[in-house]
C-alpha cells in the first residue's frame, strides 16, 4: 500500500510540474504563434496559454511599433550628384502568423527592402527635389516599402529621410547660387523702390505746380528746417517764377537806354 502511495504522489508531482511548465504568459502587446509537432496551431494570447513541453513550440511576436534606422546609402541622383542619404522607418506587425510563416526574419528583411528602395527612389529624383521636396519622397518611399512588406504581415507607418550629405564642392556652388539669388532680389526690390519714389515725386511736383502758394510754403518750410541745423552757409535755389518779375523790371530801363544810344549813332552818321 505504501508503494502505491509513493507512485501516486510521484505521478501527481510530475503532472503538476508538467502543468506548470506548460503555462506561458503572453503580454498584451505580444502574440504567440504555436506549432504542435510542426503543424501550425495559430496565434495565441494575450494572457495565459498552454504549450506542452516537447510537443509544442511557441514563437513570440511583438506587435509594438519598431524604429528601424537605415544606414547611410551612397546614392547618385538623376542629375548625377553623389549624395549620402540615411532614413528611419517605423513599422509594426499586424499579422503575427504571416510574420513568422512568410519570412524568416521580418526585421532584417524589412531593413534590406528599405535600403534598396531608398537607393531606387532617391536615384530617380534630382538634387533640388531631394532637398526641397523631401515630404513627397517620404510618401513615395513609404508606399514602395509597404507594397513589398504587406505579404509578410508588416505595416509601414512612417518613412523619413533624416540627413542628406552632398560633396563640399557642391555645397560651395549652392552657396554661390543662393548669394547671387539674394543679390538679384535686392536689386529688383531697390529698382521697384526707386520707381515708386519717382512716381510719388512726380505726383507731388504736379500737385505743387497747380498751387504756387503751396510751393512757396514748401520753400519756407525747407528754410525753417535748414535754419534749425545752425548751418553757417545755406545754398538755396529760388524758382524762376519768383525772380522773373524782378528781372523784367530791371531790363526795361536798360532797353530804353539802349534805344537812345542807337538813335544818337544814327544822327551822327547822317551828319
Amino acid at each position: 500500500m505504501g508503494a502505491w502511495v509513493v507512485v501516486i504522489v510521484f505521478l501527481a508531482v510530475v503532472l503538476l510540474g508538467v502543468g506548470i511548465a506548460s503555462l506561458r504568459i503572453i503580454k498584451e502587446y505580444e502574440r504567440g504563434v504555436a506549432f504542435r509537432l510542426g503543424r501550425l496551431r495559430g496565434p495565441l494570447g494575450p494572457g495565459i496559454v498552454v504549450v506542452l513541453p516537447g510537443i509544442d513550440k511557441l514563437v513570440r511576436v511583438d506587435l509594438r511599433t519598431v524604429t528601424l534606422t537605415i544606414p547611410p546609402q551612397e546614392v547618385i541622383t538623376r542629375d548625377n550628384v553623389t549624395a549620402r542619404v540615411n532614413a528611419v522607418v517605423l513599422f509594426r506587425v499586424i499579422d503575427a502568423t504571416k510574420s513568422v510563416m512568410a519570412v524568416e526574419n521580418y526585421a532584417v528583411a524589412t531593413s534590406q527592402i528599405a535600403q534598396t528602395t531608398l537607393r531606387s527612389v532617391v536615384g530617380r529624383a534630382d538634387l533640388d527635389t531631394l532637398l526641397a521636396h523631401r515630404a513627397d519622397l517620404n510618401e513615395d518611399l513609404a508606399a514602395s516599402i509597404a507594397r513589398q512588406t504587406e505579404p509578410w504581415g508588416i505595416q509601414v507607418e512612417v518613412v523619413e529621410i533624416k540627413d542628406v550629405e552632398i560633396p563640399e564642392m557642391m555645397q560651395r556652388a549652392m552657396a554661390r547660387e543662393a548669394e547671387a539669388e539674394r543679390e538679384r532680389r535686392a536689386k529688383v526690390i531697390s529698382a521697384h523702390g526707386e520707381l515708386q519714389a519717382s512716381t510719388e515725386l512726380r505726383d507731388a511736383a504736379m500737385t505743387l505746380s497747380e498751387s504756387p502758394a503751396s510751393l512757396q510754403l514748401r520753400y519756407l518750410q525747407t528754410l525753417l528746417e535748414l535754419g534749425a541745423d545752425q548751418n553757417s552757409t545755406v545754398v538755396f535755389p529760388i524758382p524762376m517764377d519768383i525772380v522773373r518779375p524782378f528781372l523784367e523790371s530791371t531790363e526795361r530801363p536798360a532797353d530804353s537806354t539802349g534805344d537812345g544810344v542807337s538813335h544818337i549813332r544814327r544822327v551822327r552818321s547822317d551828319d
